[in-house]
């Protein structure tokens, strides 16, 4: 079987042979690049089902998995949102207008913010975390387990060689 990866290297190889030894990394990058947009198309359906956007599904899940009482602090969710500040306020502007955080003051040092689930979005989270994870099973249910341990454990070595290794 293959793929639109395998045409494309199957071209490059036609029109310049010499560069056949040094097209291997298409094969895995150019691959992972169209799953990204696959994934894309799929977390958008995903999200639009659901009423939110991925920022916001990420702001939930991020705050949902914190632990009780669900809530970080500006900067803590910064860390491991990987976003600009301007975006993480609108953001939460926005989720905060629909109802799924709130800003609450910390007691000890008014000066610190955190952001909290309400419990209309932890309810929220609970039913995104699930149809999420029965998405992911959809869209693998094909693959053997050991397929896909092999496939996580690959893309785990390219991310922690790229430095990747931490959400914080």
């Amino acid at each position: 079987m293959s793929d639109a990866v395998d045409a494309i290297v199957g071209q490059w190889e036609k029109e310049r042979p010499e560069l056949r030894d040094d097209l291997w990394p298409v094969q895995l990058i150019a691959r992972v690049q169209r799953m990204n947009r696959v994934l894309d198309r799929e977390a958008k359906v995903f999200c639009a089902k659901h009423g939110v956007e991925w920022g916001e599904f990420d702001v939930l899940t991020t705050l949902r998995r914190s632990g009780p009482p669900y809530a970080l602090t500006a900067g803590a969710f910064l860390k491991a949102a990987m976003v600009t500040s301007g975006a993480i306020t609108n953001r939460i502007d926005k989720m905060e207008a629909k109802g799924l955080v709130e800003r609450v003051r910390d007691g000890a040092d008014r000066r610190t913010v955190r952001i909290k689930l309400t419990e209309h979005g932890k309810q929220l989270t609970e039913v995104l975390m699930a149809d999420h994870l029965n998405r992911y099973a959809r869209l693998l249910g094909d693959l053997d387990p050991a397929e896909v341990d092999a496939a996580a454990g690959l893309l785990r070595k390219f991310l922690e060689q790229q430095g990747d290794t931490s959400i914080t």
